[in-house]
Parts: C-alpha cells; structure tokens; sequence
C-alpha cells in the first residue's frame, strides 16, 4: 500500500472535528466534540439501547486472480488532560510520586495560559500480505490493545518554582479487527471487515457519555491496498458489478477508491461521506480540523479574532498554536490564492 498517495486524505479525517472553529474550548462546539467516526465499548453500547455505536463494517469488491489484502485500521485514543495548581506550592517534587494539587480548568501561568482539554493519541492495527484465498471459510481475527497511562508535567512560573500540574490521563483500550472473504465468482470476491470494542467499562448503565468517550475509537477509519487485484467503486460501480455492490453492508462506513485517479489498488473506509478519489486542495494551507467548512472563510475568521480570543486558541494545544501561527503567518498572495482557482481550461467546441 502506498501510503503516501492518501496520507493527507486519511489525516483529514482523522482529525475531522479534532477542535472545530472558533478553535476555543468556551465554545459549545468543542465542548461536545468526538462526533466522527466513534465506536464505543460493546457494554455501554447495549446500556444505550445501541444509539451508540460498538461497531464498524466495512464490506467491499475485489477483482482478481489469487488477490493479496493489507488493511490498516487507525483511530484517536483519547488523553484526559486536566490542570492542578499545588496545594504546597513549595513543596519539592518527587519522581514517581504525586504532589497534592486542586484541579482547575485554567492556570494562569503570566501571559502563558494552561488550560484543561482532551488530547489524543493515533493509534494502528492491521495486517499486511494476507491472501484472500486464506479467508474462506477462515474468518480472521486480529486483537488489539493499548494500556492505561497517566503523567505528570510541572508547570514552573517565571522565577521557575513549580506552582502546578498537568496531568494527562488515558483510559486502556481492546477490540478485535475482523476480516473474512467470499468468493461470488469467477475472479470476484467480497470482503468483510469488522471492528469492535471489547473495552471493559464497568457499570456501564451508569456512565455518562464522556467517561465512554475516553474508552472509545475515535475518527475510526480503515485503509485498504491489493495486490494482484482491484478494487470496485461502490460510488459507480460497473455495471457487471451492480449488483453485487448493492449487496454490500456498510454501517458507519463509506468506502471510496483513493490515489492517483483510474488506479483502483487503495481504498479508503471512512465515517465521512466521500467521493471516489478525494483530494486535499494543493491551495490549502495546512489542517484546519473542520473539514466542512471552506479554508478561506476559516483563515479570515481566525484572522480577525481578538487577542483574547487568540490566546484562548493558543492555549488548546500544540495543534491549535501551529494553525494559529501558521494562520497569521500567510503572505497575501496565499491569501489571495483560497480565494479562487482555475483547475483547468478546454477550447470550447462549435456550438458550445
């Protein structure tokens, strides 16, 4: 799989509504992020009569002789970061033990704001060089899991004495990445992929939707590659698939053929609706984690927002200070560049 030819595709989505403009965390928006792409713990799932997802499939065609399947699956963890100032402010910090400290949702640190929010972390399972032949009547499963993790930050004021914490915080996560294959036909296939979460979440009827969160897949995605084979639009399938397509299952899916247009050897499984071959506008700056909106009017919101509101942004995180730099750092001719561009032009023909 050539993973460079979707890298920016795949990232756009996975940092769909990372942090939504105004890119503040006062703003109701990115109080209620996370809306992309989410596959919640099987337990709390079944709590919620199944509003929330436990599970993602993806079902597709394949053309080929003796076709040979790499799938990646790539999802956010997320990290609970929360804020504490010292109860002892002089107190000497110990490796490996914790200070005492109340939790606040922001530190003022002199012109440096610290401020409480969700990070995340990218995750990756998968297989590679596996033979479609070998799942017939031979589902694959491959587990996947990641540990519990918390750490500690000092927060050092101006003359360098720790006043503070930050204390990021993740939740373990498990689930199974399932594939199984069907041949339908002479040189034809149909390919199954599932994924749960099997994380464990105890008195799951009790739990409110942010501590489920911190337990879940986030902007779930799946990429595939084939060698030996092809895969088939499910946008515009041949008619001698139709059909078949048609019988495809996708639940919280939309699988869409990725790369250079006409190749047909990478697809893209993702929650966001696409069009076949999607491509990142070359005019766009950089990531802007609100896909649904248009780079332009982005850039110039951003551009006229106050100082206040600025140092709010820039508080976020590190993603958030580099778009913020990044936004106020454009010449005008990048400016003037969102603001329209000519893909290409064609003599017009008689009559036209």
């Amino acid at each position: 799989m050539n993973l460079a030819l979707m890298e920016k595709i795949a990232n756009a989505v996975l940092y769909e509504g990372y942090m939504l403009y105004p890119y503040r965390p006062s703003s109701v928006k990115n109080q209620q992020r996370w809306t992309f792409g989410g596959i919640c713990p099987q337990s709390y799932s079944l709590a919620q009569g199944g509003t929330e997802a436990w599970t993602m499939q993806t079902e597709c065609v394949v053309v080929g002789e003796r076709p040979v399947l790499e799938v990646r699956l790539r999802f956010l963890h997320l990290i609970d970061r929360q804020v504490g100032v010292l109860v002892h402010p002089q107190e000497q910090l110990v490796p490996g033990a914790e200070p005492d400290f109340r939790v606040v949702d922001v530190l003022q640190v002199g012109e440096r704001r610290v401020q409480a929010w969700q990070e995340a972390t990218e995750r990756e399972a998968g297989v590679g060089e596996l033979p479609l032949t070998e799942l017939i009547n031979a589902r694959r499963q491959i587990p996947f899991a990641f540990p519990y993790s918390r750490e500690l930050e000092p927060v050092r004021d101006a003359a360098g004495p720790v006043i503070g914490v930050i204390v990021r915080e993740q939740q373990p996560i498990n689930g199974i990445l399932e594939i199984e294959a069907a041949q339908t036909g002479d040189r034809l296939w149909k390919l199954t992929v599932r994924i749960m979460n099997l994380t464990t979440l105890d008195q799951a009827e009790m739990q409110s939707r942010d501590v489920a969160l911190l337990r879940s897949f986030i902007s779930t995605h799946t990429l595939f590659g084939v060698q030996r084979g092809e895969f088939v639009s499910l946008f515009d399938p041949p008619t001698a698939y139709s059909e078949l397509v048609a019988s495809c299952q996708n639940v919280g899916s939309w699988p869409v053929l990725v790369g250079e247009p006409e190749q047909a050897d990478m697809l893209l499984a993702s929650p966001i609706i696409l069009y076949d071959y999607p491509q990142i506008a070359p005019e766009s700056p950089g990531d802007l984690f609100d896909g649904t909106e248009i780079d332009e009017i982005l850039t110039l919101r951003i551009l006229t927002m106050t100082e206040e509101e600025k140092r709010e942004m820039g508080a976020v995180d590190e993603r958030a200070r580099v778009l913020l730099s990044r936004t106020e750092a454009l010449a005008r001719e990048q400016l003037m560049s969102l603001h329209g561009t000519v893909r290409g032009m064609r003599p017009l023909g008689d009559g036209q």
